[in-house]
């Protein structure tokens, strides 16, 4: 189940990340499938070079996105919609800061770091109620920042799009994971 859940959340990632990207104007600098030079870099544990940003490969995305961004959010056991919600502003704003603002949403200490506390507290809230909510600090986060008049547009078009995926997820949950 978790895998598809996975297959399902990066390939809506995918749609909206697409190919090589280095748009002056964007902080994050040169992208392939949406992963910077400074990601790769982490991934390879060895420092990647923009040819090599250029050159990453679909399935090697697909491997950092699993391991960086889905496993370090423990999105296999959040709740469906909840976990593509979580990890969808993992890719765009960091594992950690997407940790703290769906923790904020939860009402639970915001350490950055998925654990027991917020995952009993994400299975026990209003799905639906929680993608909203974090739905809306996202956007709050995001117009909060110097890029957002050259590519607000393009954001706020995705995270609504991301939301509404997330949405449909949540209305037929599977049964709540037992290692929660």
């Amino acid at each position: 189940m978790s895998a598809s859940r996975f297959q399902q959340a990066v390939e809506l990632v995918l749609r909206h990340e697409g190919g090589f990207v280095d748009h002056p104007r964007d902080p994050g600098g040169a992208t392939k499938f949406g992963i910077a030079r400074e990601t790769l870099s982490r991934a390879r544990e060895r420092p990647a070079s923009l040819d090599d940003v250029q050159k990453l490969t679909r399935p090697e995305a697909v491997v950092i996105y699993r391991r960086l961004y889905w496993d370090e959010l423990r999105a296999d056991e959040l709740p469906p919609g909840v976990d593509l919600a979580a990890f969808d502003l993992a890719v765009n704003s960091g594992p950690v800061r997407a940790a703290r603002m769906l923790q904020s949403v939860l009402g639970v200490t915001a350490d950055g770091i998925i654990g027991p506390v917020t995952l009993r507290v994400a299975w026990q809230a209003d799905p639906v109620e929680t993608i909203r909510r974090l739905t809306r600090a996202r956007l709050d986060f995001l117009g909060r920042l110097a890029a957002w008049p050259v590519f607000g547009r393009g954001w706020r078009r995705r995270v609504l799009a991301v939301e509404q995926g997330a949405l449909r997820l949540a209305s037929s949950p599977p049964p709540h994971p037992r290692s929660v």
